[in-house]
């Protein structure tokens, strides 16, 4: 693949997410209200999930050819990227902050949920590099944790210890009534099926092109991974954040970045059952090191603003997003100066 044919397929690809990613929104939105899980778990898991579907592929195909940095970067520098999502999704919402009105224990839980699995990763990759059968033992812990972690976010979200005050802005979870009467649920599952496969198949041929254009340019995998990939790869996120916020299902739109983010972390894991070398943690850079510690902290400023829960910022947008936004330029630069 020339470098031509490899910016073309990126860029036709990219364009199929975004377009399959709008299709999910509304489709996920009937799956809460039918299946009555609701938004929140519906935007965490499966949703989370789906739209991951193309940041998997991307992963573990580099992680397939070879390609450590490009795998690692793409998974820590999506759930980055897609924190600041919900800062444009804040922008897009106009009647006031938009962690305000999603109020969401669920929300919460995930975000601190968050923070921990980053930081056993973080933990891990410091450890001795040590494997069975060509696997790091935190392939096989990592899923365990994510399963056990969302269990515990189930049972305390049915049963809430803590509730979030109900203000004139806060936005309730209610299921459409007509979703209800007239909804097929076998027709919007076949529906939602496809938007994922199609999404899947584009993941996997943006990360062949990624892989061209990070070989044809001075660009560094690291970099490739963590400010193209892992946007292309995220947009299933960011167009699903911002229909959910026109569509007024906003804790679906909250719920998709945090609760997909959660599920991203095992990306790490995917990538490293498909790196035969050795260890996927023990192939990080100081780049990869720097994108999850400002993981950490982005994460860390979005759970301070789901709890601050701020009615209006300056223009509708929470002090919050301003903040993730000013990080997240800052902690690039800095990655792009280093590496």
């Amino acid at each position: 693949m020339t470098l031509i044919e490899g910016l073309a397929l990126f860029c036709v690809c990219t364009v199929i997410i975004g377009v399959c990613g709008t299709f999910l929104t509304r489709q996920a939105d009937q799956l809460a209200d039918l299946t009555g899980l609701g938004e929140a778990l519906m935007g965490a898991i499966f949703l989370g999930a789906v739209t991951s579907l193309s940041g998997i592929t991307a992963s573990v195909s580099a992680a397939i050819s070879n390609h450590p940095e490009l795998a690692v970067s793409n998974a820590i520098g999506g759930i980055a990227m897609q924190t600041c999502f919900l800062a444009v999704a804040d922008i897009f919402y106009r009647k006031g902050n938009l962690e305000h009105a999603s109020a969401s224990f669920t929300n919460l839980m995930q975000a601190v949920f968050l923070i921990g699995m980053l930081a056993f990763v973080a933990f891990v990759s410091y450890g001795p590099d040590y494997g069975i059968a060509g696997l790091h033992p935190a392939t096989v812990i990592l899923p365990v944790i994510y399963v056990l972690g969302q269990r515990l976010i189930s049972k305390a979200g049915k049963r809430p210890m803590w509730n979030p005050v109900q203000t004139g802005q806060t936005q309730p979870d209610n299921p459409d009534i007509d979703t209800l009467n007239n909804g097929k649920l076998s027709r919007i599952v076949a529906a939602f099926a496809l938007n994922a496969l199609i999404i899947g198949l584009a993941g996997y041929a943006i990360t062949r092109s990624a892989v061209v254009i990070a070989q044809e340019t001075p660009m560094s995998e690291s970099i490739m991974g963590a400010a193209f990939t892992s946007l292309a790869t995220s947009l299933p996120e960011l167009v699903v954040a911002i229909a959910a916020v026109r569509q007024r299902a906003l804790t679906l739109a909250v719920s998709n970045i945090i609760g997909g983010n959660t599920f991203d972390v095992l990306f790490l894991v995917f990538a490293d059952i498909a790196y035969s070398p050795g260890s996927l943690f023990h192939t990080f850079t100081s780049g990869h090191y720097l994108m999850l510690m400002l993981t950490i902290l982005l994460t860390g400023v979005l759970l301070m603003g789901l709890l601050h829960r701020q009615k209006e910022g300056m223009g509708g947008v929470g002090w919050e997003s301003v903040t993730m936004l000013a990080l997240f330029g800052l902690g690039y630069g800095v990655l792009f100066y280093i590496d």
